[in-house]
């Protein structure tokens, strides 16, 4: 049995009062960030938005292309900050749960959105001119366009560290302990899901990249529908002679080998030729030296059914990626 001494508290107790100050220093953050938050919305929306609209500047497709669903997270902002200001989180964020798709919405427009602004920067004087008006406003604090515009995402991954700390400090006796969990769920689905967005935007601009730098017939669309893990120069051992430098391109289930053009060609200077292209299933990846650590670089053996790879780099630390990035590589394949 228990026993209580007066104005002595129990551990239970104590980790109660420990879960209580946290959850409430987590509602205040999330309170006044909401607020700032919704504050840069608002400036965005009627120094920007709003005025592009009413003057015509950019046409309503492009208008739509540039600020995408960002009116509409406004408001699911200006309908939650009530609900925090009053102290009905579990409430307010249940309601703000039925405006997350606007948030996938957003990331799946984000690289056109970047897209748009810098095309109409650079070819729509009238629109440039009005950017760097409004942006020298002193209600931006120097921030830039192109800085304000991935702010809902941002305050996404803010809402899903805010939103976990808050179920998680919250009892399962409290009245809204249900809805913070549901809402926590949610969110971190959500940030998961645009999470993968923003990574498969930036495998989409690695492919492009690469597809530009490989010339000729035989290269075209060796790069789609693949994911890029890195690219660099390595040296090629040959059975007899010299090594021989050429850049390789790593994708998930390809290893790509390419020479580069004549610097004097006046139509392909500067890109690439595909050698060859060697299925990561099929490879058996080894050290042949090179586990020490030390300066004098080191050598890679990879195998394939009808040939065999030494490949060399003076960087040991360089040596070292390549070596996990192939190896990553190859158990993706054969899982």
């Amino acid at each position: 049995m228990e026993i209580h001494y007066p104005g002595v508290r129990s551990p239970v107790q104590e980790q109660r009062a420990r879960w209580e100050r946290k959850r409430a220093c987590t509602a205040q953050e999330l309170l006044e960030t909401e607020r700032r938050y919704q504050e840069q919305l608002g400036l965005v929306t009627t120094y920007f938005l709003g005025i592009l609209k009413a003057k015509g500047t950019l046409r309503p497709p492009e208008l739509q292309a540039l600020f995408g669903s960002w009116e509409l997270i406004c408001g699911a902002s200006q309908e939650l900050l009530p609900y925090l200001e009053g102290g009905c989180w579990g409430q307010g964020l249940e309601g703000f749960c039925r405006h997350l798709e606007l948030y996938n919405q957003f990331a799946a427009n984000s690289e056109r959105s970047q897209t748009t602004l810098q095309e109409q920067l650079k070819k729509n004087k009238g629109f440039r001119r009005f950017v760097r008006l409004q942006e020298s406003r002193p209600e931006f604090g120097g921030l830039q366009l192109q800085d304000l515009l991935p702010l809902p995402l941002q305050r996404l991954q803010q809402y899903e560290n805010l939103v976990v700390a808050l179920a998680e400090n919250t009892g399962p006796n409290s009245p809204d302990h249900q809805q913070l969990t549901w809402a926590a769920r949610l969110i971190s689905e959500t940030a998961q899901r645009v999470h993968t967005i923003g990574q498969k935007q930036k495998n989409d601009q690695h492919l492009r990249r690469v597809q530009a730098l490989l010339s000729g017939r035989q290269a075209k669309g060796l790069t789609s529908g693949r994911w890029f893990l890195r690219q660099g120069w390595l040296l090629v051992v040959p059975p007899h002679g010299e090594p021989r430098p050429r850049m390789f391109f790593l994708f998930t289930d390809v290893l790509l080998m390419a020479k580069p053009r004549p610097p004097l060609h006046l139509l392909q200077s500067g890109t690439f030729a595909c050698k060859a292209l060697y299925p990561m299933a099929q490879c058996q990846l080894s050290r042949v030296f090179g586990h020490s650590g030390g300066p004098c670089g080191g050598l890679l053996s990879l195998s394939f059914p009808h040939e065999k790879l030494l490949l060399m780099s003076t960087d040991q630390e360089e040596l070292s990626r390549w070596y996990h990035s192939l190896t990553w590589a190859i158990s993706s394949q054969k899982n």
